[in-house]
C-alpha cells in the first residue's frame, strides 16, 4: 500500500511554510500497517486496531471502599447511637450469599461485595465493639464508603478507542474487563540509512582523517523503536548516485518506510532528492524552518520515504515536530500531535520573521515558584550535547520578531515527541 498519495508538491526555489507542510503531509500520509492479535503481557507500546468495548461493568457489583461493617442505612438512629449484632464477616472474593436482614451488621474488608440490601459502611477505627456487637456513631452519610457497581466501566461502553497507544493504563483497564488479547496494528517496518563518504560507523570504523562518527543513524533508529517501529539498519550509503539509486531501490519492497540523513541539501555531492524524485516523487523538499530547512518527504515506487537533514540536531528536531506525525499516521495512531505548553521565557531575542524556529531550552523554577524556559547558550545544528542538556524544545511562530522577557513562549517537552 502506498504510504503516500499522488499529486507531488513541485520543487522551486521559495520555502513551504511549516504549517503548510504539515498540511500537506497529512493530507497524504495514511495507514498503511496490518493487524494482528497479540497477548496484553505483550502489548506496551503497542496502537490498538480495534476498540475494546466493556463486556462487563467495573467493578461487578457494590463493594465496600474500607475495612468496617456494613448496615442499612434505614435502620441507623441518625442522632444517638445505632447497636446491632454482627452476623458475618465478609472478605473480598467471597460473598454473603443471602439478602441482607434488618437490624444486624456485617464485618466487611476492602473490595468486598455489599450484601443486597445494605448500602452504608462505617470505617473500622469509627466504630465500637461490645461482645458480639457493634456500636456506630451517629452522622453518617447514606451510601458512604460505598463503590457502587459500574462505577468504573458500565458493560458497553467503549473504553479505548482504535489509534490509542496503550500504556500502562490502557493495558490494566482492558485487563480489569477480563481482555487477555488485543488486536492490535502491526509495526510500521522502518529502513535506515546515513549518506555521506565522510559518515563512520562507530561500532565497525576507527577513526579516520575527514571523517565524522554516524550519530544520526543511531539517533533516528531509536527515535523510531520509541514511536514503536520494526527498524532496519542498511548502514552508509557513499555519495555516489547509482549505489544510492540501488540501495534504495532494493529498501522499498519489504518496508513501509524509507528515512535518510545527509544528502538532501544543494550541494553537488547531495543526491537523495534527485534519486528518489527519479524512483517515485519528493512532496515537499524546502520548509521555512530552523533548524532543518533541508528536508524531503515523498515516496520511492509505493513507500514513503523522509530524508533529514545532515546535521545532528536538526536531524533529531525536524524527526520530533515534522517526521514524527507521518509516522504515527502510517502506524494507525490518531493523535499526532504533541501537547504543547506555554511557559514565560527567561531570556530575550530577536528572531527573524517567515520562519517557524526552535530553541532548545530547560525549565527552571524561579524564586517566586514560577516555571521558567531558559534557552541553551549553544544554539547551534551540530551541537548534540545540547538536545542531551535540555528538556525540549522553544517553538516560535513565523510572524514573531523579539522574545522579550517573561513572554509566554510555546514548550514542547522531549517527551511529547518521543513516544
Amino acid at each position: 500500500m502506498a504510504g503516500l498519495l499522488d499529486d507531488c508538491f513541485k520543487i522551486g526555489d521559495e520555502l513551504m511554510p511549516f504549517d503548510e507542510g504539515i498540511k500537506v503531509l497529512k493530507e497524504r500520509a495514511r495507514l498503511v500497517v496490518g493487524t494482528e492479535t497479540i497477548s496484553i503481557r505483550d502489548a506496551l507500546g503497542r496502537i490498538l486496531a480495534q476498540d475494546i468495548i466493556a463486556p462487563l461493568d467495573v467493578p461487578p457489583h457494590d463493594n465496600s471502599a474500607v475495612d468496617g461493617y456494613a448496615v442499612k442505612f434505614a435502620d441507623l438512629h441518625q442522632d444517638s447511637e445505632s447497636r446491632f449484632p454482627v452476623t458475618a464477616r465478609i472478605a473480598a472474593g467471597h460473598p454473603l450469599q443471602r439478602p441482607a436482614e434488618d437490624g444486624e451488621a456485617v464485618q466487611i474488608f476492602t473490595g468486598a461485595p455489599v450484601p443486597e440490601g445494605m448500602d452504608t459502611v462505617f470505617m473500622q477505627e469509627d466504630i465500637a465493639l461490645d461482645g458480639e456487637h457493634v456500636i456506630l456513631p451517629p452522622g453518617i452519610k447514606q451510601g458512604a464508603n460505598r463503590r457502587k457497581k459500574g462505577e468504573d466501566v458500565v458493560e458497553g461502553d467503549i473504553i479505548i478507542r482504535t489509534g490509542q497507544m496503550l500504556r500502562a493504563q490502557e493495558i490494566g483497564l482492558a485487563a480489569s474487563v477480563g481482555m487477555g488479547q488485543l488486536k492490535v496494528y502491526t509495526r510500521l517496518r522502518c529502513a535506515v540509512f546515513s549518506t555521506g563518504d565522510e559518515v563512520a560507523d562507530p561500532i565497525l570504523d576507527e577513526a579516520r582523517d575527514g571523517a565524522i562518527y554516524d550519530a544520526n543513524r543511531y539517533t533516528v533508529s531509536a527515535l523510531l523503536k520509541g514511536l514503536g517501529c520494526e527498524v532496519t539498519d542498511l548502514g552508509i550509503l557513499p555519495d555516489s548516485v547509482a549505489e544510492i539509486r540501488g540501495a534504495l531501490h532494493d529498501a522499498y519492497p519489504g518496508h513501509d518506510l524509507i528515512i535518510t540523513s545527509g544528502g538532501v541539501s544543494l550541494g553537488e555531492e547531495d543526491h537523495i532528492t534527485h534519486v528518489v524524485e527519479s524512483l517515485g516523487s519528493i512532496d515537499f523538499w524546502r520548509l521555512a524552518i530552523k533548524p532543518g530547512r533541508p528536508m524531503a518527504f515523498g515516496k520511492i515506487v509505493d513507500t514513503a520515504f523522509v530524508g533529514l537533514p545532515g546535521n545532528p540536531v536538526a536531524a533529531m528536531v525536524t524527526f520530533m515536530r515534522i517526521a514524527r506525525p507521518l509516522i504515527l499516521t502510517l502506524s494507525g495512531r490518531t493523535r499526532c500531535d504533541p501537547h504543547i505548553f506555554q511557559i514565560p521565557a527567561a531570556f530575550a531575542m530577536d528572531k527573524k520573521v517567515g520562519r517557524r524556529e526552535w530553541l532548545r531550552a530547560t525549565l527552571e523554577m524561579n524564586d517566586q515558584g514560577q516555571m521558567r524556559a531558559h534557552k541553551h547558550p549553544a544554539q547551534g545544528s551540530g551541537i548534540l550535547t545540547s538536545m542531551v542538556a535540555s528538556d525540549g524544545l522553544v517553538e516560535l511562530p513565523e510572524d514573531l520578531k523579539r522574545v522579550n522577557e517573561g513572554d509566554l513562549v510555546n514548550f514542547l517537552p522531549f517527551v511529547e515527541m518521543t513516544s
